[in-house]
């Protein structure tokens, strides 16, 4: 028998052609597909008729009146479906549920990108890898309106129910303006209904955190319908209690304890700033409102002897309006003293902007922020009852107490 040298086995070997072979395969594989959802199909249709196609049976309940194409998607590629029509019934799938629920999908992540400040180049990247159909600028432009116009529709819902609680805040993105980058500020506001859930109450622009800006944003909330306010939660924003005052002249204002620490640390040596903390952290401990007072002119006096007689005023000429929340119920305290709970929307905001960097506009940068504080309202963020109201019953007449 003839040796065979290596070099002759090697040249007498088949070489196969990996990507022919891979797109043979992808062809049967999405030819397998098509055939098989439109017999499912035709199988639909012959139940709702009671009979196949040209049998004659006493059970038939309805005849074939042709049939339409429409396009599915799936993981192996784009299939052409042959809808069958039906005489007098409306023919109906799982299948095209399906579908329609695929297309949802797909239409909502599209906005969700656009509106996350994903490119329009990288969109259609995406959408290609993902459904191996790449949208073009026009779907995503479209798309894009019609996002906008559901974000102001939501912007602009009547406000329905009572709201004891409302926590306001605002934060500065930037945008372009004339080649330059300018600030816009968006303001927002949350509440907590009778019911004890949170609520998104609303969001709008305002070109700096002022009176005017302010005014403008309860006038729209007051608009809407909000009502029946005992507690408004925020930080010192200029114009702010003004503002109030102005629209909801019966509410109580709480200057978040959270500002109010740092408001004083800002004239503390920052060696300091832990023991001064735990000094002021004392005031907002005691069990009642003549307590604190009492507690924050210690507390005062304790800072002068530190020698620093500037944290020692601070704390003096703005203490009474962080002691608001000791009119309510003490189960409530913890939650309204502070403005936490909307300042860690308000970070969430910022974190999922960041990407945009400086917006066309101010309306784009609205639009951003309303899309996501309106995702975060339909999460467990808005599902879980924030607190128990039955106790603020007992609390009807707070401009009373106050007084």
């Amino acid at each position: 028998m003839e040796d065979v040298s290596k070099e002759g086995l090697s040249g007498s070997m088949i070489k196969i052609d990996e990507g022919l072979v891979t797109n043979h395969l992808n062809e049967l594989v999405l030819e397998t597909v098509e055939q098989t959802l439109n017999g499912l199909l035709e199988a639909e249709a012959d139940r709702l008729c009671g009979a196949e196609r040209y049998e004659r049976s006493e059970t038939r309940q309805d005849t074939r009146a042709g049939s339409y194409e429409r396009k599915l998607h799936t993981k192996a590629g784009e299939v052409t479906l042959k809808v069958p029509k039906l005489r007098k019934m409306t023919f109906e799938t799982a299948i095209i549920e399906r579908y329609r629920r695929r297309e949802a999908s797909i239409e909502e992540s599209l906005i969700e990108m656009y509106l996350a400040g994903v490119s329009v180049r990288r969109i259609e990247d995406i959408t290609e890898a993902l459904w191996g159909t790449r949208v073009s600028p026009g779907t995503v432009s479209n798309l894009n309106k019609k996002a906008y116009e559901n974000i102001e529709a939501w912007r602009n819902r009547p406000i329905e129910g009572e709201y004891p609680y409302v926590y306001l805040d605002g934060i500065v993105l930037k945008r372009s303006w004339a080649g330059e980058v300018r600030n816009v500020s968006i303001l927002a506001a949350i509440g907590v209904g009778l019911d004890g859930y949170r609520k998104v109450l609303g969001i709008a622009e305002g070109e700096k955190e002022d009176k005017a800006g302010w005014s403008n944003f309860l006038a729209h909330l007051k608009a809407r319908g909000l009502k029946g306010i005992k507690l408004f939660i925020s930080d010192a924003c200029m114009g702010l209690l003004e503002s109030i005052a102005e629209y909801y002249p019966e509410a109580l204002w709480q200057r978040c304890t959270v500002h109010f620490y740092r408001h004083v640390f800002s004239v503390v040596p920052r060696g300091k700033v832990s023991e001064v903390a735990t000094m002021l952290k004392s005031i907002h401990a005691c069990e009642d409102k003549d307590s604190a007072l009492q507690k924050a002119e210690a507390v005062s006096q304790k800072l002068e002897q530190m020698k620093l007689p500037k944290a020692a005023e601070k704390v003096r000429s703005v203490i009474q309006e962080t002691l608001s929340y000791y009119n309510f119920p003490a189960n409530h305290w913890r939650k309204i003293r502070t403005n936490n709970t909307l300042e860690r929307i308000m970070k969430e905001i910022r974190r999922r902007t960041r990407v945009v960097g400086a917006f066309p506009d101010g309306h784009s940068a609205l639009m951003l922020s309303a899309a996501r504080l309106r995702h975060i309202a339909g999460t467990k963020w808005g599902l879980q009852k924030y607190m128990d109201m039955d106790e603020l019953s007992g609390h009807q007449d707070i401009n009373q107490m106050v007084a």
